[in-house]
This record gives C-alpha cells, sequence and structure tokens, in this order.
C-alpha cells in the first residue's frame, strides 16, 4: 500500500494535494500488478486526479476529497465536432477523477468527494436542428436565464464540472464513500464494461449516476439524491462518435429521492424546493433517456424506492430500440410527475440517417405509487405508425390526489413527436390514472386505481390501442 503523504500530500485542507496523490497513483501503476493508495484522514484539496490501470484508491474514514474552487483542472478533450450532446456528456478529463481506457481500477469508501470547487452547468450541444433540445418547461425563460445554465466553452477551460468521469475502459469498481454537490455528474460512465457501483450515498446538484452507452454494470444499495436533475439515468448518447447501446444493466436495493439539495445527508429530508431549474418540479428519479442514440437491451430495475421525485421514466427519441426492460418492485411516494412514463418519440438528434427507434418487450410489475401529483397519469405514449409494443403491465397501485375536471377530460394533447420527453410535455392528461396513446400488445393484469378526492376525467383512457388484454382490473373502462 502507498499512503499519499509519502509523496507529500497534506491533507490540511489549504494545500494543493493532487500532484502528490497522482504520484503515488502513479507509483502504485508502475509495480507489474498494480497496489493500492490509500488516503487518510484528512482534507485533501484537489484539480485532476488521474485515475490509472490496475490501482485502487482507498478513502479512510475522515479522508475528504475536496474540489478545488476556481481553474487548474485538466481541460476537455478536443473531440472535433460533438454536436449531438452537451458540453458535459462529451468530455471527461475536466473532473475531479478521471479515467480514460483503464482496467481493474476501484474507488473504495468510507471516504466523502466533495464537489464544492465543481461547476453544474455547461454549454448545450451544437446540434443544428435544436429540436427537442430543452424541456417545454423552459419555454418561458428568457435568454439570459438559460445563458447562466449553459455558458459558452470559453468559461469551462481549466473548470472541472464532474467529480468522477470514465471513459471506456473495463473492471470499475466505485463502491462505499459518500459524494456531496458534485456539478454536471456526480458519476458519468462512458462506454465502460463490467462495472460495479455499490454502497454509494450521493447528495448532489446535478446527475447523480449516468450510465452512457456501458455493458455488464450493477447498481445496487445506493441512495441518490438530486433534486435538480435524475438520480440513476442509462443513456445511449453519441458521446464516443459511434453508436453505442446500453445493455445488460441491473439497478437494485436502491433509493432515489428529489429532497432539498444536502438533506439527504444532514437526515432532515426537506421538501421545501418548488422546482427545478427547468422550472419543472424536483427530479430525482431512475430513466432511460433522454440520449439514446444506441438504445438500451436486457435491463433490470428492482427493489427500489422513489421519494419526492418524478417516478420512472422510459424514454427513446434519437433512433435507438429499448428492448426487454423490466422494472419490478418498486416504492414510490410523493410523485411529482407521472409515476410511470414510457415515451417513443422523433428527436433525432443524430447524424443524417438517424431514424424513429422502437420500444417493446416491457414489463412493469410489482409497482406501488402513492401521493401522486394529480396532473399527470401513468403515460404510455408512442407516434402515430410507431406504437410502443408489449407492454405488461402486473400488480401496480397508483394512487392519486384527485381534483381533475371535466375540461381536463376533454383534453386532447398533440403527438409533440419531436419535443423534449418528460412526463409534463402533454400538460394534464386526459385520464387520471393511465393514458395510453399509440401502442400495440398491452397486457394489463392487476392494476389497482384510486384517487383520494373526487376527479372528473376516467381513471383509463386508451387512444390507437391494438391487441389490449385486461384482468383483475375493474376501473378499466
Amino acid at each position: 500500500m502507498i499512503d499519499v503523504r509519502h509523496h507529500g500530500a497534506k491533507g490540511d485542507g489549504t494545500t494543493l494535494d493532487s500532484p502528490a496523490i497522482n504520484a503515488a497513483i502513479a507509483a502504485a501503476a508502475a509495480h507489474p500488478h498494480g497496489g493500492t493508495v490509500v488516503i487518510p484522514i484528512g482534507r485533501y484539496r484537489c484539480v485532476s486526479i488521474r485515475l490509472r490501470s490496475r490501482v485502487t484508491i482507498m478513502l479512510a474514514k475522515g479522508a475528504i476529497i475536496e474540489a478545488a474552487d476556481g481553474t487548474g483542472y485538466d481541460v476537455p478533450e478536443d473531440n472535433g465536432e460533438q454536436l449531438y450532446q452537451d458540453f458535459g456528456h462529451s468530455h471527461w478529463r475536466n473532473s475531479l477523477f478521471w479515467g480514460d481506457d483503464v482496467e481493474q481500477v476501484a474507488i473504495l469508501g468510507p471516504g466523502l468527494i466533495h464537489g464544492k470547487g465543481l461547476t453544474r452547468d455547461g454549454p448545450g450541444a451544437r446540434w443544428k436542428a435544436q429540436t427537442g433540445e430543452r424541456p417545454l418547461s423552459m419555454r418561458q425563460m428568457s435568454a439570459a436565464e438559460i445563458a447562466r445554465l449553459e455558458p459558452d466553452v470559453a468559461r469551462m477551460q481549466g473548470r472541472g464540472n464532474k467529480a468522477i468521469a470514465l471513459k471506456n475502459g473495463r473492471d470499475i469498481r466505485l463502491s462505499g464513500f459518500t459524494m456531496r454537490t458534485c456539478g454536471h455528474f456526480a458519476i458519468l460512465a462512458t462506454g465502460t464494461r463490467g462495472l460495479h457501483i455499490a454502497d454509494l450515498t450521493i447528495d448532489t446538484d446535478r446527475d447523480g449516476i449516468d450510465l452512457d452507452g456501458v455493458r455488464d454494470c450493477v447498481v445496487e444499495r445506493c441512495r441518490v439524491n438530486t433534486p435538480n436533475d435524475d438520480a440513476i439515468v442509462v443513456k445511449s448518447s453519441f458521446a464516443l462518435g459511434r453508436i453505442a447501446t446500453a445493455e445488460n444493466i441491473t439497478i437494485r436495493h436502491c433509493a432515489v429521492s428529489g429532497y432539498d439539495l444536502g438533506t439527504l445527508l444532514d437526515g432532515s429530508r426537506r421538501t421545501t424546493q418548488a422546482l427545478a431549474p427547468d422550472r419543472d418540479r424536483p427530479t430525482g428519479r431512475i430513466k432511460l433517456g433522454t440520449e439514446s442514440n444506441g438504445g438500451y437491451r436486457n435491463i433490470l430495475i428492482e427493489d427500489c424506492s422513489f421519494d419526492h421525485g418524478r417516478g420512472l421514466a422510459l424514454e427513446t427519441v434519437d433512433g435507438g430500440v429499448m428492448e426487454n426492460v423490466i422494472a419490478q418492485q418498486l416504492t414510490m411516494r410523493d410523485v411529482t410527475t407521472a409515476p410511470l412514463f414510457l415515451r417513443l418519440g422523433d428527436r433525432r438528434r443524430g447524424p443524417a440517417g438517424t431514424g424513429i427507434g422502437a420500444i417493446r418487450g416491457v414489463t412493469l410489475e410489482a409497482i406501488e405509487a402513492t401521493g401522486i401529483d394529480p396532473r399527470f397519469a401513468a403515460t404510455i405514449a408512442g407516434l402515430p405508425g410507431h406504437g410502443i409494443e408489449d407492454v405488461t403491465l402486473r400488480d401496480i397501485r397508483l394512487t392519486y390526489a384527485g381534483g381533475g375536471t371535466a375540461a381536463d377530460a376533454a383534453r386532447r394533447p398533440e403527438d409533440l413527436a419531436s419535443a423534449y420527453p418528460e412526463p409534463s410535455m402533454f400538460g394534464v392528461t386526459p385520464a387520471w390514472g393511465l393514458w395510453v396513446r399509440h401502442a400495440r400488445g398491452l397486457t394489463v393484469h392487476g392494476l389497482d386505481l384510486a384517487t383520494a378526492t373526487p376527479d372528473a376525467r376516467p381513471p383509463v383512457r386508451v387512444e390507437d390501442v391494438a391487441n389490449v388484454r385486461v384482468s383483475d382490473t375493474p376501473l378499466w373502462v
């Protein structure tokens, strides 16, 4: 084992300790079989820490890696045009920890990674069409307000905007530590294989765990609080300059939430924040999407809880195919938009020739949600001629606040094919419990819907739906 203090690290909260930590990592990597770098109790002020193959970093109890304020982080890679996703998804080296094509790497707890000096913002995608680039909830924001969230590239030079970033590589383990206020992403893993993330506690101001085009990945026993963005999200963007399908991924025994920032860690779990930066209600969910060029295959989400967040979202809008997805044994409380949202859209943010994708073979089972925002039913929304296929809803209990009006029941929202996918995109739904439009092969067994107060909308509405099989669902009309 190599103690970072033997390479000059002070851990006094004042000295810039990343050069010493990088020297310790390089020394461990020089051994034929790698080695372990120990970071003992102390507060280590750092800029970019470069991960190396076959090196384990152990954060002792009381060890804090603290992202330094200001500049000095490694510069973003020159990846060419990078048209089809935003700046944050397109770069990895401008991070507190980063690894490019590394193998057999681990970061282990129980210490803390505090991203206090990281920026949560960054430029948007340079995609020419700009269709569906931002949620519809942001339509009323001024150019100045959006510019504050999306600064230009020049302002990102030398700044860090991720806590842990992994590009490609394989056999990576992240386990046992805590993360606080970690910029754009607490963890961004792109094109990584054999990734195991376990027993983390994350309380951060944007995305928690982003799995972009990864394969053979397990996320388990993590607590992730993200009021302003997604907690655990699977993506398949074009960040690597090629199609990368996200496949063979398991997310289990996790708790996600949208409590006020920092209140998961302090235990108060407050819910005073009314809106996220996109002008929609707090986020804190598990999602597949929005970036979806490569699609998703063989995804299992099980035994997870959602508190004060937007519910489960399964989306493909950039040409990818979503298939063989199972979500089961989920508990949701205080759902801030729709509890379940399946969306096939036609944004096509990708190279010429990108078409409309598909969603097929989705099973949602043993799910209970209470305290749901009454505006938004569980929604399955495909497109005309491109229906969502072979969805099974089994043993699902959804309880809403109620209060919908006859005018709400008469609404017929547009398809909004190219819009950014969010449950709120259609406005108040014309049913209060389940709304399905453009689907084929829908099986419903044991769907229990209830409202706390009367609602003038029907509990269920289906439009352009073929091959429906319903059993043990008395409210189906």
